[in-house]
């Protein structure tokens, strides 16, 4: 795939963000050519470095069957977190920022040492984390009505809009990952339900796929990073500002606070 190409597929997902303005797919660029959509997404992540972002880690999409359903793919992707898209538990999170956002409930893993192996195992994922945190992600696509193939989705940078993370961290080993229990909670009512086992049969089996992925393109996973593991069961789309809760089981809950009205 020509570098001319890789740069107007980028350029066309930068606009949207920046005009806050649905652009078309880029598939009728790239095709279903995988190594060209990571392309473009490295070239998204670059332009956000250059303009002053830190990368604070990297987020896995597409791991619960019940989303690649949704979404129409049969395969993990990711994609990378910075710092801006970070927010707290409770924090005002502005809908200003988003285009059609959407919520899923997750465990973020925090590496305490790098995890740079392209034969990642689960227990050097369990000896590389530090402490689990329950999260929310909020996904978003800048791509018109979620019209996304899997190439379209990794070049959106894996359709990243932000993430919230609780506060209170949890070690590994306090928590039977593939048995988590999880609710989404909108205005008290549950709006989604899943567990550990809906994440590639275990949130930390993800991590070791995404670790070994990074690996393999150069970009390993650094001491310090945060890595969103993947949904534990369907989005829900954001409708308006309001309180999204995902109480995880073994891990406590998260508030994502939405404000505002989206682009």
């Amino acid at each position: 795939m020509s570098d001319d190409v890789i740069t107007r597929a980028a350029e066309r997902l930068r606009t949207a963000q920046r005009t806050k303005v649905a652009c078309a797919p880029v598939r009728d660029l790239i095709g279903d050519d995988l190594d060209a959509a990571y392309a473009v997404q490295a070239a998204l992540t670059g332009a956000l470095i250059t303009d002053g972002e830190r990368v604070v880690g990297h987020k896995i999409g597409l791991t619960s069957a019940a989303v690649q359903r949704q979404l129409g793919v049969d395969r993990p992707d990711f994609g990378t977190l910075t710092a801006s898209m970070a927010y707290a538990d409770g924090e005002p999170v502005p809908l200003g920022r988003f285009l059609q956002p959407r919520v899923e409930a997750e465990v973020a893993f925090v590496l305490g040492r790098d995890l740079d192996t392209e034969r990642c195992t689960v227990a050097d994922v369990l000896r590389a984390t530090e402490f689990l945190l329950p999260a929310v992600e909020i996904v978003d696509s800048r791509i018109a009505d979620w019209d996304i193939t899997l190439t379209d989705t990794v070049a959106d940078n894996g359709s990243s809009g932000a993430f919230v993370l609780g506060t209170t961290p949890v070690r590994p080993g306090e928590a039977v990952l593939s048995d988590i229990g999880m609710v989404l909670e909108h205005r008290g009512e549950a709006v989604s339900t899943g567990a550990g086992a809906a994440c590639l049969g275990s949130p930390v089996t993800a991590v070791a796929w995404l670790a070994g992925e990074l690996a393999r393109r150069g970009q390993p996973l650094r001491a310090g990073h945060v890595v969103l593991s993947g949904a534990l069961g369907p989005v829900v789309p954001v409708s308006g500002a309001g309180v999204h809760r995902a109480r995880l089981e073994s891990l406590g809950d998260v508030r994502a606070v939405f404000e505002g009205a989206a682009a």
